[in-house]
C-alpha cells in the first residue's frame, strides 16, 4: 500500500508548493481535485484537456517528485434536481473522467448524487425509512428513474476510457451504505466502485473492517479516504446519529470527524489496514483531513505518523515460517 493525500486542504498553496509539501512529509501519492465540491485549486482541468503539453508539464511535476495521481475527485450532485446543479455536476464528471483516461490516473472519486420526489421537485430528498409509505414511493422513483439509468451510461463511459469510479458512501446521498452501492453496481457497471471512507460507516453504525469484507469480496473499493469519526455517546443520546447541528458545534455534536487515530485507536485503523491487504487491495490510502479542533498542519501531520507506522508497504513474499 501507499500513503497519499487529499488535496483541497492545502488550497493556500500553489501546485508546485503543495507538491513539495506531500514529497516532504514522505508521502507516495495526491488525490486532487478537478471540480465540484472540492473545486480545482491544483488542476486546471479545462487547460490539461485541451493541451498534451502541459499535460505533460503537469505529469513531469509529480514524476521529478516521485509522486503519483492515486484519484481525480469531483464530488457533486449530477441527479439533483436543481437542473443548473445537475448540469454543471454531470459535466465535470464527465470531463474527469476524460482527462483520468489521457493522464493515466486509474480512478475518479464523487458521490453517487440523491434525487427530488418528482420530476417537478425543487430540492434533493434523502429517504432513509419505509414509512410511512410515500417514503418508499419516493425511493423507488429515485432509484428506477434517476440513479440506475444516470449511472448505468456512466459506467459504460468509464468502461469505455477505462477508468474506475469510486463512489464515496455519504450520508445525503442514495448510496451511503455497502448495500446500496452493491445495489447499484448490480445494476450498472462493474466499473462502479467504493471511495471507501470509514469516517462515514462509523456515525451510521457500520464497522468498517466489516464493510471492508463485504466490499473486498466483491471487488469493488477502488479507493481508500483515512479520515476518523468520534463519537460522543452522550450527545447521541440527546441528538442521535443524525444529528442536524453545524459542524462547529463540536461540543455538543453527537459525531465529529476527527484526524486518524483521535476518534478511533490506532488497533481499529491497523485492523482496517490488515482487512484490505486480505481483500487484495494493495493501492493508496489517501488521507482526507477535516478535523475541526487540529489545524491544517497539525491534522495533517498526525494522520500521516499514525499511518506510516501501520500501513502495510511489503507484500509477502512466503511463509517461511510454515
Amino acid at each position: 500500500m501507499k500513503l497519499g493525500i487529499f488535496t483541497p486542504l492545502f488550497a493556500n498553496l500553489s501546485f508546485e508548493e503543495m507538491l513539495d509539501k506531500v514529497q516532504s512529509a514522505g508521502l507516495d501519492a495526491v488525490e486532487i481535485g478537478t471540480g465540484g465540491n472540492p473545486g480545482n485549486h491544483h488542476c486546471p482541468t479545462e487547460e490539461l484537456l485541451e493541451s498534451k503539453e502541459k499535460r505533460k508539464a503537469y505529469l513531469a511535476e509529480l514524476e521529478k517528485r516521485n509522486l503519483t495521481i492515486s484519484a481525480f475527485s469531483c464530488h457533486n450532485n449530477p441527479i439533483s434536481p436543481d437542473a443548473s446543479e445537475a448540469k454543471a455536476a454531470d459535466e465535470i464528471l464527465r470531463k474527469t473522467i476524460k482527462l483520468a483516461s489521457l493522464m493515466g490516473v486509474p480512478v475518479v472519486n464523487t458521490f453517487s448524487g440523491v434525487a427530488g420526489d418528482s420530476e417537478d421537485a425543487q430540492a434533493p430528498n434523502w429517504p432513509v425509512s419505509p414509512w410511512p409509505d410515500i417514503y418508499s414511493d419516493i425511493y423507488n422513483w429515485q432509484w428506477e428513474n434517476k440513479l440506475i439509468p444516470y449511472w448505468k451510461e456512466i459506467g459504460e463511459m468509464a468502461t469505455e476510457y477505462g477508468v474506475k469510479i469510486g463512489i464515496e458512501l455519504h450520508g445525503g446521498f442514495l448510496c451511503h451504505t455497502p448495500y446500496t452501492i452493491l445495489k447499484l453496481r448490480e445494476h450498472t457497471s462493474d466499473s462502479i466502485g467504493v471511495n471507501l471512507d470509514p469516517s462515514h460507516l462509523w456515525w451510521q453504525g457500520i464497522d468498517p473492517v466489516g464493510a471492508i469484507k463485504i466490499l473486498g469480496e466483491a471487488g469493488a473499493i477502488h479507493h481508500f479516504h483515512a479520515k476518523d469519526t468520534y463519537l460522543d455517546q452522550d450527545n447521541i443520546n440527546m441528538y442521535g446519529l443524525t444529528d442536524m447541528q453545524p459542524y462547529g458545534e463540536v461540543k455538543s455534536r453527537a459525531w465529529t470527524f476527527r484526524s486518524v487515530g483521535c476518534g478511533h485507536d490506532i488497533q481499529a485503523w491497523s485492523d482496517m489496514m490488515s482487512a484490505l491487504r486480505m481483500y487484495d487491495y494493495d493501492y493508496v490510502v489517501s488521507i482526507e483531513h477535516e478535523d475541526p479542533l487540529m489545524s491544517i498542519d497539525e491534522g495533517f501531520n498526525r494522520a500521516v505518523t499514525n499511518l506510516q507506522s501501520i500501513l502495510i508497504k511489503e507484500t509477502p513474499q512466503s511463509m517461511w515460517w510454515a
